[in-house]
């Protein structure tokens, strides 16, 4: 425990300047980092569930999505999901069961797909821009209202696709992925508390409150 104790200032301090470095670079550099972020989430992507009652799998893209968010912030959270959404849909084979093109979009996971892009952007956002909320309860919070934004667009569009109504809808669109992405939100939530700075790197809104790294999660 006192070794812990003696590298948490080291620690903090690390992941500080790291957050600090991505904030700080220039554009061209943080698009790298976004097709990065693109790649991990088609990796994620092919660690896949199909379910016997419902058209769409199981997947690790969700861990992807949202860790994109976290360590790429505003901005960037999100366009790494339009570069991954975009490429698939032209043809890089790194959705889901190594699928690819346009189909992907307009049939059953279309709208997850979209969804993807819709919760990096949110956390990223509020990660960014509030020191507050890179503590695990704020970002357990924060991802289940993403996960919730991928299911709902995700369920509205299957509606469309397979003309169900909503019992149906929520029946094959939502609830048979409630226990797995509430899993993957805390995994997700555990990294980020762990990996996000506790102290302003970029003029967040609560700056003032936060000037300091404190020594405990």
């Amino acid at each position: 425990m006192s070794s812990i104790v003696r590298a948490w200032p080291a620690y903090s301090e690390l992941r500080y300047r790291a957050f600090s470095w991505r904030h700080e670079l220039p554009a061209l550099k943080k698009v790298a980092l976004a097709f990065g972020m693109a790649a991990v989430t088609g990796a994620l992507a092919q660690i896949r569930f199909p379910l016997p009652f419902t058209p769409v799998p199981v997947t690790g893209q969700v861990l992807g999505v949202l860790l994109a968010g976290v360590l790429l912030g505003r901005g960037y959270g999100g366009l790494s999901q339009v570069i991954y959404v975009g490429l698939g849909a032209a043809g890089l084979p790194w959705f889901a069961g190594f699928s690819r093109g346009l189909g992907a979009l307009t049939g059953v996971t279309g709208g997850y797909l979209i969804g993807f892009i819709l919760a990096a952007e949110l956390v990223g956002y509020f990660s960014d821009r509030y020191v507050a909320a890179r503590r695990f309860l704020p970002q357990v919070c924060l991802m289940m209202l993403a996960a919730a934004v991928i299911l709902c667009s995700g369920a509205a569009w299957l509606s469309v696709v397979l003309g169900t109504g909503l019992k149906q809808t929520v029946m094959l669109g939502i609830l048979p992925f409630l226990l797995g992405d509430a899993l993957k939100v805390l995994l997700a939530a555990s990294l980020s508390t762990a990996l996000l700075p506790k102290a302003s790197y970029n003029g967040e809104v609560d700056a003032a409150a936060h000037p300091h790294e404190p020594r405990s999660l």
